[in-house]
């Protein structure tokens, strides 16, 4: 296996991979541009916690109550496929938000914050509250017979967002750690070409599935279109999160990565939901 993919695997899953042998400027870059189709594959797994469960429930329990315990296996599934790691960067991230201060003793203060192992009060209510979000806006996606293709599409999306957060000229708010490693290796230009293919798979995927599309082949773009604006939506989500680590770390870390992850994933489900 190549060094990059097993960078990838190793820091944006659960599974097992031998270390890579080697990680420089290139296997970082590498690794941050696959890191979308590893998401990709992270979502697909969610969807088949989230269809199953619809299934299962057919007959026994109102669509609602069935879609509902879908979505949260469904974040049960992403959580335990990551580890829980990006959550994790959630909470350190937005508990070093909450550091007051302008002056570069603030800042190393915010720093410290993150490394620290327990969470504060900012950390819990951003994890409350983007899980909670999350839930409901997949419900919701999933009342409409949009669940699968969206779920999908965030997953993917939200791991892009991270790949945008290691783009040249954003540098790394620490001298080691995951940021270090990979800030600043991704062209912009290849990180707007990936953007393109992405959207691409996310309209290929409203074509090619969900019974959303069977309720409305009078009008099947429609679904393409919301798909598509709700990833330009988790990406600027992810962008906003990672200009204001910029500002208040000096740059990004492996946490910040994560937050912009998980701020995009729920971002990209809210517009998928509300456009259904």
């Amino acid at each position: 296996m190549p060094d990059f993919l097993r960078l990838a695997i190793g820091t944006l899953t659960v599974v097992r991979v031998p270390a890579p042998r080697r990680v420089d400027e290139r296997v970082a870059r590498s690794a941050m541009l696959v890191a979308p189709f590893v998401g990709a594959l992270l979502g697909l797994a969610a969807a088949v916690a989230l269809d199953g469960t619809r299934f299962t429930s057919l007959g026994g329990r109102e669509a609602v109550s069935a879609d509902l315990l879908g979505a949260a296996l469904a974040l049960v599934v992403l959580a335990w496929l990551t580890r829980g790691i990006h959550l994790d960067g959630l909470a350190d991230t937005f508990d070093g938000f909450g550091v007051k201060g302008d002056s570069d003793a603030a800042q190393q203060r915010r720093l410290e914050v993150m490394r620290r192992p327990d969470v504060g009060a900012f950390g819990v209510v951003a994890v409350v509250l983007v899980l909670l979000v999350d839930a409901a806006a997949l419900t919701a996606c999933a009342l409409t017979g949009r669940g699968t293709v969206s779920v999908v599409t965030a997953a993917m999306v939200s791991r892009l967002a991270m790949t945008w957060c290691c783009t040249r000229g954003v540098p790394a708010a620490r001298q080691d750690g995951l940021g270090r490693t990979v800030a600043g290796t991704v062209p912009v230009l290849w990180a707007a070409v990936l953007t393109l293919v992405v959207l691409e798979i996310a309209a290929g995927l409203a074509i090619l599935d969900d019974d959303a599309v069977l309720r409305d082949v009078l009008r099947p773009r429609s679904l393409v279109w919301d798909l598509v604006l709700a990833s330009i939506a988790g990406l600027v989500a992810g962008w906003l999160v990672r200009r204001r680590a910029v500002t208040r770390f000096g740059g990004v870390t492996g946490d910040v990565l994560g937050a912009a992850g998980e701020i995009s994933f729920a971002a990209t489900l809210v517009v998928a939901a509300l456009l259904a």
